[in-house]
């Protein structure tokens, strides 16, 4: 079976425009490309990865592109569109072209209009996605989960992910409402969740593996093993950890699951959801 890691990132750090990555983050003040990551892929038998956009503009797309065409164990993108362009329709027509580019996604957490994705123009974009067989990755933080369920509720034939699984509040185990809100998405077939970015949301410098398991747990029972997917968050998870460190964690956890099982999460499922 394939192993796919299906949420890594790559760029060249410019600090007026990533300016998210503060002087605390100083370990991913720098460039992060293909070569950096190839050897941590290898070592551990992954066949490929997904790699997901950064920087809100089209040239993240052409920057990714470049390196997918240089560096075949990219096997997806995921890139970034105005959704709310009256021109959407020719952009995602346009990108038809890439065979690589699988999916778009817009920065919903650092929204001020935290309903943005309920909006008619970002429901529009959303509509053209679908109709044009691309997926659509949700980046959210807990307080929009609610938004979240309302607006994959209006497209039972678009493929969603959840990132990051919603980035819930792990360093201060606040697990309640989170949960609550992460379940409503069970009757949900279409949307699937990325267990990825959790290291980061846990004290960075002071974590132990016990305390992901309860979030897992929750994730397993609202998801089931068919819609869950791996994925790194490297170098953003650099953070927290090693990319070893990172993975030890999920393999961990998955250790007393099925072969089946386990080669779905690590593979299967975001073969299957990104058409890879």
């Amino acid at each position: 079976m394939q192993k796919i890691d299906a949420h890594q990132h790559f760029w060249k750090f410019d600090v007026e425009r990533d300016s998210w990555i503060t002087d605390e983050m100083k370990a991913i003040r720098k460039d992060f490309l293909p070569a950096d990551i190839e050897p941590y892929l290898k070592a551990n038998n992954f066949d490929g990865c997904v790699t997901v956009q950064a920087v809100q503009s089209e040239e993240e797309n052409i920057f990714q592109l470049k390196n997918a065409a240089e560096y075949d164990f990219i096997k997806g993108i995921v890139g970034w569109v105005d959704l709310q362009k009256d021109t959407i329709d020719e952009r995602l027509a346009y990108y038809k072209q890439f065979k690589k580019i699988k999916g778009f996604r817009h920065v919903l957490q650092g929204e001020v209009q935290r309903d943005l994705m309920l909006q008619p123009l970002f429901l529009k974009g959303i509509s053209a996605l679908q109709k044009f067989n691309y997926t659509y990755d949700i980046l959210i933080f807990p307080d929009q989960l609610h938004f979240a369920k309302q607006f994959v509720a209006q497209f039972p034939n678009q493929k969603f992910v959840i990132d990051h699984l919603a980035k819930p509040g792990i360093k201060d185990k606040n697990t309640e409402e989170w949960k609550r809100d992460i379940m409503q998405f069970a009757p949900f077939e279409n949307v699937y969740c990325k267990i990825s970015g959790f290291v980061t949301e846990a004290d960075v410098n002071n974590w132990t593996n016990e305390e992901f398991v309860p979030f897992f747990d929750v994730i397993i029972n609202t998801f089931g093993s068919g819609r869950i997917i791996y994925g790194s968050d490297w170098p953003v998870s650099l953070l927290g950890g090693t990319y070893n460190d990172v993975l030890k964690i999920v393999a961990d956890y998955f250790a007393s699951f099925t072969k089946a099982e386990q080669d779905n999460f690590f593979g299967k499922n975001a073969i299957n959801f990104y058409d890879l």
